[in-house]
């Protein structure tokens, strides 16, 4: 088994807050990251596949088809968007940078097995600081 790790960038909006509570308990439970008026991110999205090397190409994966893959099925709806109001797959969901790796790796399961590959990981660096990864379940 090898891994192999596409990283693609993409800038978006967004605001965490629930609909249902009050502009001060939105503000008391997610902060700044509450402001009615969003606020956006320069975020790194790593995809981590795996499998077995092709003996003929070499290849796990054609990092050709990966981040084609990647461009349409995330970074073409999000990069430059509102995550809340613009993002399909975040639609009723909430904005926060776990969920959004989770309906990422959700968005490129599929896709990416359907070219022979596994999809490993999801790391998603929100800011310097900040970053979350999920492995599915």
């Amino acid at each position: 088994m090898i891994y192999i790790t596409r990283r693609e960038r993409f800038s978006a909006a967004h605001k965490l807050y629930r609909d249902d509570w009050s502009l001060e308990e939105n503000e008391a439970a997610f902060g700044k990251c509450s402001n009615p008026n969003w606020h956006g991110h320069n975020y790194e999205l790593f995809v981590t596949v795996k499998g077995e090397i092709d003996p003929i190409t070499g290849f796990v994966i054609d990092l050709r088809a990966l981040k084609t893959i990647i461009l349409n099925h995330v970074i073409d709806k999000i990069d430059h968007r509102n995550v809340n109001l613009d993002v399909d797959f975040m639609l009723g969901k909430m904005a926060s940078t776990e969920v959004l790796a989770v309906e990422i790796f959700n968005q490129l399961k599929d896709p990416i097995q359907a070219e022979g590959a596994i999809l490993h990981a999801i790391k998603l660096q929100e800011t310097e600081n900040n970053s979350v990864e999920y492995f599915g379940n």
